[in-house]
């Protein structure tokens, strides 16, 4: 039984601190339509994308509860959602989400072709920190702004028009980190979707990473993280200069054995799409990454028991 589909990646150009929100469901909306013409089924939109990256302001309250979303969907989004039922597509978006008691998390959702919420995500790694660096024109706040992600990694079912696929969730930091990955993969995940915001500097300050360095590692954690639990994996950014700092690029769709086979080439609004073959996944779950067969969890207690590294003992020391 054929089980392939046609996925699109919808990377995203810069949004502005001043920009309307109704150009940026323009902008999405857009997007979703060339895919949809091109024959995508499914389409993937990168972290915050009703916004602009806010975690790089020190910003008060005031500033910082209108780039919160209350409700998903809302009517401020809600074109975005009635387009998509239109086109029987579905879609991930990432969006900071303020709940009724008051909590805020940077979430992902993923939409059926019918606009229904299949499940949603709460980014678990949070890079950054609480208070802000000092002298730095640019900050990186998601631990000020944002709560640790309270659902762990939960795979999903989904539809037919997916060809049943097993689709799991990460935003950002999070795909730098296997052990999420592995999670997915526990889980029998065939597609991850990961967006992201990821600055072309270093944004804890220093000068040891540039954009081509950036780019080359937000590519290599896909990759190989896709081909060690022999999963699909659709990576997508939102990039370029915005409100004066660079976001890397990079946009990629990689196949179970780690091989990117569509790519964006620009810094802006570009979409690109691959025939998604859920098949080529049993090649690697069924052998080199059988975890049944191979995994040895009584041996990996450290993973758990530790947070951070600490050296071996000097014998005789």
């Amino acid at each position: 039984m054929p089980r392939t589909f046609r996925a699109a990646a919808a990377q995203m150009g810069p949004t502005q601190m001043g920009d309307a929100r109704s150009h940026t469901l323009q902008r999405m909306i857009q997007l979703l339509e060339n895919a949809a013409r091109d024959g995508a089924v499914f389409v993937v939109f990168p972290e915050l994308a009703f916004t602009t990256f806010f975690p790089r302001w020190l910003l008060d309250n005031s500033e910082l509860d209108r780039h919160y979303e209350r409700e998903m969907p809302n009517p401020e989004v809600q074109p975005l959602f009635d387009r998509a039922k239109e086109l029987k597509i579905g879609f991930y978006v990432g969006y900071a989400e303020l709940t009724s008691d008051g909590e805020r998390y940077n979430s992902s959702i993923l939409v059926g072709p019918d606009g229904t919420i299949i499940g949603k995500y709460r980014k678990v790694h949070l890079p950054g920190s609480v208070e802000p660096r000092q002298g730095s024109r640019f900050q990186q706040l998601e631990k000020r702004y944002f709560e640790y992600g309270s659902l762990g990694f939960p795979a999903f079912h989904t539809s037919p028009e997916f060809g049943n696929a097993i689709i799991g969730m990460l935003i950002c930091n999070d795909r730098r980190w296997p052990e999420a990955w592995r999670v997915l993969g526990l889980q029998e995940t065939e597609l991850v979707c990961v967006g992201y915001n990821s600055a072309g500097y270093d944004p804890n300050g220093g000068s040891g990473e540039d954009a081509a360095l950036r780019t080359f590692h937000s590519k290599l954690v896909v990759q190989a993280n896709a081909y060690m639990n022999a999963t699909w994996a659709i990576a997508v950014a939102k990039a370029g200069t915005e409100d004066g700092a660079c976001l890397i690029g990079g946009s990629c769709i990689v196949d179970p054995n780690g091989l990117i086979v569509s790519e964006a080439h620009t810094l802006g609004d570009e979409f690109l799409v691959a025939d998604i073959d859920l098949h080529l996944c049993r090649q690697g779950k069924d052998k080199m990454f059988n975890f049944e067969a191979h995994r040895r969890p009584d041996q990996y207690r450290m993973i758990l028991e530790r947070t951070k590294a600490i050296a071996p003992k000097m014998e005789g020391v």
